[in-house]
């Protein structure tokens, strides 16, 4: 991150006042963009940006009934009390280091990784990596807040799974996902579906965490490349929803690393299976640099795209540059 602007706290303070959602379930992605735009030196571009997003936002929802140690649980997966949710977590992260609070919520969060469209463990791995390579200000607290109020608020687990046989690498087994009956609907149609994976990452412990996590990113930011047609604003997520796992773990005691692993696993075959197309298309590369890459995603402006190129900036060899501007292409510019 090298922003000196202000300009991440300044956007941050000015989302704080919308809510998580719109039109009852659509998510709000300007935090998430609005943090990769920062970090990948487009800060200028972030106020002008928002105000174009800003028709697509909605004020707070009302509160209903404060948030307990001793309440959560028949609060949890209610999405009507996500601004409960934020002003429980805003107490918390107000009281204790900002570590703890995520070490202790995790594993509770983690079973419901799906949830929102896997958006709101989006949002969190985009607000922990603020924090653990920048400056801990207010704003950037908050948004922890405002994250985990989200996904315990969309939280809900997938439905019972059976494993298929082992597959030997993470872009095998994305191969080997059986995709959902009816590809219809919207998410929460299609997940209901879901009856079985390929088993995969079965081995991880805290040694090998890191390393598996990291190839299923770079397979799922791959495969984008040659199946994203199938619907090019969702399968961005079998790619982003890992990767925010991936940026959360160094903030993560590593006891919950193996865990984290089979639920990024679940997440993005979750996707996958949802919207993956029957075929692959042909694409080509691209000689442009990561900083090309992402100033054409920035100018494009939708905020699917640039979360994508983000993730494959991560990833950051040729193949994920070429499928971040597969998404560039296929998804529909908005400035």
């Amino acid at each position: 991150m090298t922003d000196t602007t202000g300009t991440l706290d300044e956007a941050l303070e000015r989302l704080h006042t919308t809510g998580p959602e719109r039109n009852g379930w659509l998510t709000n992605h300007a935090p998430m963009a609005v943090e990769a735009l920062v970090r990948h030196g487009q800060a200028p571009a972030v106020h002008r940006w928002l105000d174009h997003y800003a028709a697509k936002l909605e004020e707070l929802p009302p509160a209903h009934t404060p948030v307990t140690v001793g309440s959560w649980r028949e609060a949890l997966g209610d999405p009507a009390r996500s601004t409960d949710w934020t002003r429980f977590f805003s107490r918390e992260l107000t009281d204790r280091p900002w570590r703890s609070v995520l070490a202790e919520w995790w594993p509770r969060l983690l079973p419901g990784i799906a949830g929102g469209a896997t958006h709101p463990v989006i949002r969190t791995g985009h607000a922990v990596r603020t924090l653990l390579t920048t400056e801990e200000t207010a704003p950037r607290r908050a948004e922890l807040a405002h994250a985990l109020g989200y996904w315990a608020a969309r939280h809900q687990p997938l439905p019972p799974l059976t494993p298929l046989a082992v597959a030997p690498t993470a872009a095998a087994a994305l191969d080997a996902v059986p995709p959902v009956p009816e590809q219809d609907g919207g998410i929460r149609d299609r997940l209901a579906q879901l009856t079985a994976f390929p088993a995969w990452g079965g081995a991880a412990d805290p040694d090998t965490a890191k390393e598996l996590l990291a190839e299923l990113v770079t397979a799922a930011t791959h495969r984008y490349a040659s199946h994203g047609h199938g619907e090019p604003i969702m399968l961005v997520h079998a790619a982003t929803a890992p990767n925010a796992v991936l940026r959360a773990l160094p903030a993560l005691p590593r006891e919950l690393w193996a865990p984290s692993v089979a639920a990024a696993w679940a997440a993005a075959a979750a996707v996958t299976a949802a919207y993956t197309p029957r075929e692959a298309a042909p694409y080509t590369g691209t000689g442009l640099s990561p900083e090309e890459v992402f100033a054409r995603a920035a100018a494009h402006g939708d905020d699917h795209t640039i979360k994508f190129t983000d993730t494959a900036l991560d990833v950051g060899d040729p193949p994920a540059l070429a499928a971040a501007v597969r998404s560039i292409d296929l998804n529909p510019p908005v400035l």
